[in-house]
């Protein structure tokens, strides 16, 4: 039986916030922790985008998502976090970033059986375990976006997460949240971006070497492999922020250059470039829907 009543979520960013609208319309009580006040209503109101999103699409009515809403509530402390059962860090992928939220999570969550959560696309759990001293309370619960629809999560062990740790956190996802699981290796990108990444990264070597259009990439492999959506236009949607930190955590664990993040999409990425999130990636979104 689940005995996860209360949960943490530490960044509301499309990850975050996607978890925290799946934890709160399941009953659960959810605290959201923030970088700063000013980042509070900005938090606020991208989880209740989120849930209107689910309304408007028929998945939710209007009273379920109210109290929904009504079940989160947001802090700028980490120390809020003490009475927590089960936190979940998604926050960007910076390690150090994790690293330091995992110290002080370590610290201040009071019950020694809490489990502490990273939502991390392709840091090695173990690297972030090793900033807290219960290193067997620690595991990788990878959602995917968007987490209200997408049925997966890769639950990821270091060599220190203990198995009662594993079992509960599966029990959790999968009874409570509705999930399905799949185990995944402690090493970079997982199961899915070990394999997803590297398709990208030779799709974005492809556009950038002037063989061919991305519009013409993403119908080739929409239309030729039936995918349901090209890869380019999957960058842009996972964020080009985002598949640079998964390349470099692949390069960095395989030193294989065929993973490493290419040029162009380094130069996109410094020029604000990162895709759907930003407006411009690969294809502009907003009134312009153009290739970029």
């Amino acid at each position: 039986m689940n005995d996860v009543q209360r949960v943490g979520v530490v960044g509301c960013g499309i990850m975050g916030s996607g978890i925290a609208d799946v934890c709160a319309r399941r009953d659960l009580d959810v605290l959201v922790a923030v970088a700063s006040l000013a980042s509070v209503e900005p938090g606020r109101r991208r989880v209740a985008a989120s849930l209107d999103r689910s309304v408007r699409k028929g998945a939710l009515t209007e009273q379920e998502r109210d109290a929904a809403l009504a079940r989160i509530r947001f802090t700028a402390d980490l120390g809020d976090l003490a009475d927590r059962q089960f936190v979940i860090e998604a926050v960007s992928e910076h390690e150090p970033t994790k690293i330091e939220i995992f110290t002080i999570l370590d610290k201040v969550v009071s019950d020694p059986t809490a489990i502490l959560a990273s939502n991390t696309s392709a840091i090695p759990i173990m690297r972030l375990a090793r900033a807290v001293e219960r290193t067997e309370r620690v595991l990788g619960v990878h959602f995917f976006n968007p987490v209200t629809t997408l049925p997966l999560v890769e639950l990821v062990c270091s060599h220190r997460t203990a198995p009662q740790t594993r079992d509960r956190a599966e029990e959790f996802v999968t009874t409570v949240l509705g999930k399905q699981v799949v185990s995944a290796p402690d090493r970079a990108g997982f199961v899915v971006n070990a394999l997803l990444i590297p398709y990208v990264v030779s799709a974005i070597r492809m556009a950038d070497n002037g063989l061919v259009t991305a519009d013409d990439i993403d119908t080739a492999m929409t239309l030729g492999c039936a995918h349901p959506i090209g890869p380019l236009r999957l960058a842009d949607m996972i964020g080009l922020d985002t598949v640079v930190s998964i390349a470099t955590s692949l390069y960095e664990e395989s030193r294989n250059p065929k993973v490493a993040p290419p040029a162009m999409l380094l130069r996109m990425v410094e020029a604000g470039w990162l895709g759907k999130k930003s407006g411009r990636g690969f294809y502009q979104y907003g009134d312009d829907r153009t290739q970029a």
